[in-house]
């Protein structure tokens, strides 16, 4: 009997600290804010963007607003799919030694083929067409580009094309700073992401999000039943993949996960969240304290702050 209760024990223990390993601290609707789909950190704020939004979102790391700033002229909430610009992702980058935010067309139509660089401090907006880019990109291979992730790293900055169910690849492009500045000519190279993947069942990614503390990529990837790059269907289950080294891996073909984390694992309000983007807001050796935002298709978003063990 001491035998059997002492498994039970040790085995309860071992499943608490595994459940442990990875938690959910933070959940929050905005029911008002249309299709979050891409979210950076910076000096304790969270910007967030929604696709088809026509203002950007500040808050502080509790998801308080801190203020709005208009993007796009929009007589909707939510600006129709047909004209809309879709800012898939944002991340904070270097713009002439300045930390700005920086917002990204998924370059799935004529009318999405925009970046957007925000100042923090001025405010000021900066729209730029990257149509010469994009081409290039088309060119090289990605036919169905469908830019969906965006972070700087070391060197350049990495942005990730999401594949759907008829093309079913997922890309990460590894190109310059500045890379707007000159796109004719600015030097990128594209890696097959997930190259050892079950096409059958295929997972997109949806968001990137850089380490510096530990040369890691974090990845929102996800399920969803469509069948090209402008269409959206029956959302399924969103993941977080890690990829360790990044840095040593710009000339890589083909660049697989690490690690994945099935988020429905950690807590069941993910279930049928498509998560589109995630940013760290803080991190040590242990842990990183990430914030998701996911589009709910149906005119909101559900921001969620999650803790992630730090392991090999």
């Amino acid at each position: 009997m001491r035998v059997v209760i002492l498994i039970f024990f040790v085995t309860t223990l071992f499943s608490a600290c595994k459940e442990k390993e990875h938690s959910l601290t933070g959940f929050f609707t905005m029911p008002d804010y249309p299709s979050g789909s891409g979210i950076a950190y910076h000096d304790k704020k969270l910007y967030l963007m929604g696709d088809d939004a026509s203002y950007l979102m500040i808050t502080d790391t509790a998801f308080k607003t801190l203020d709005t700033i208009s993007f796009f002229a929009s007589e909707t909430k939510r600006i129709p799919k047909e004209i809309k610009k879709d800012s898939e992702a944002a991340a904070i980058v270097s713009v002439n030694r300045i930390p700005s935010l920086m917002m990204i067309g998924s370059g799935s139509g004529p009318a999405r083929n925009y970046c957007w660089i925000f100042d923090p401090i001025t405010k000021e907006k900066t729209e730029i067409a990257l149509d010469t880019f994009y081409n290039r990109l088309k060119k090289a291979g990605l036919k169905n580009l469908n830019i969906e992730g965006l972070t700087e790293i070391p060197g350049g900055i990495l942005l990730a094309s999401r594949g759907n169910k008829s093309s079913p690849k997922n890309y990460l492009i590894f190109t310059s700073n500045a890379f707007w500045k000159d796109q004719a000519n600015t030097p990128f190279y594209i890696s097959l992401l997930g190259a050892t993947e079950d096409t059958t069942a295929f997972i997109g990614v949806s968001g990137l999000e850089y380490s510096r503390l530990s040369d890691r990529l974090l990845l929102t990837t996800s399920t969803e039943n469509t069948y090209s790059s402008l269409g959206d269907g029956e959302i399924g289950k969103s993941f977080i993949w890690i990829i360790h080294d990044i840095t040593s891996k710009k000339n890589y073909s083909g660049i697989n996960p690490a690690i994945k984390i099935d988020l429905e694992t950690i807590d069941k309000r993910f279930s049928k969240q498509k998560i589109e983007s995630l940013c760290i807001i803080s991190e040590n050796n242990k842990r990183a304290e990430v914030v998701l935002v996911s589009d709910d298709d149906k005119g909101g978003s559900v921001i969620f702050k999650l803790l992630l063990k730090s392991k090999r």
